[in-house]
């Protein structure tokens, strides 16, 4: 039965290490130690609940070796093209594109009358 309980509560402790800097390198690039700074900012947030908080804190540290330990993965993504990974940068980059090509609005030249 103890070592059930060992087994159990082993299991929960590696399944949350470092989760947020798991589920940071899944998506698109951004940047160094994206995990960390998840927990840190969730830490700070009033917005997450009393529930979270623990959890949250618990993962920091892992979160932190983690990170470290995807720096050289982290690095060689930084120069990557962004637009391929990320939906929210492939429209960025199309408004750019298409504002580039039609003139910048809000800006008004001679104006006449």
């Amino acid at each position: 039965m103890k070592i059930m309980k060992v087994m159990a509560a082993s299991c929960l402790l590696l399944a949350t290490s470092g989760c947020s800097s798991i589920m940071s390198h899944t998506g698109p690039d951004q940047g160094y130690y994206p995990g960390t700074r998840s927990s840190v900012n969730m830490l700070k947030d009033d917005e997450t609940g009393w529930v979270m908080k623990p959890l949250v804190a618990l993962d920091l540290p892992f979160s932190a070796v983690v990170d470290t330990v995807l720096l050289p993965y982290d690095y060689l993504r930084a120069d990557s093209d962004k637009t391929a990974d990320s939906p929210r940068e492939r429209i960025l980059h199309e408004e750019q594109q298409k504002l580039a090509a039609s003139g910048t609005p809000g800006q008004t030249g001679s104006v006449t009358h």
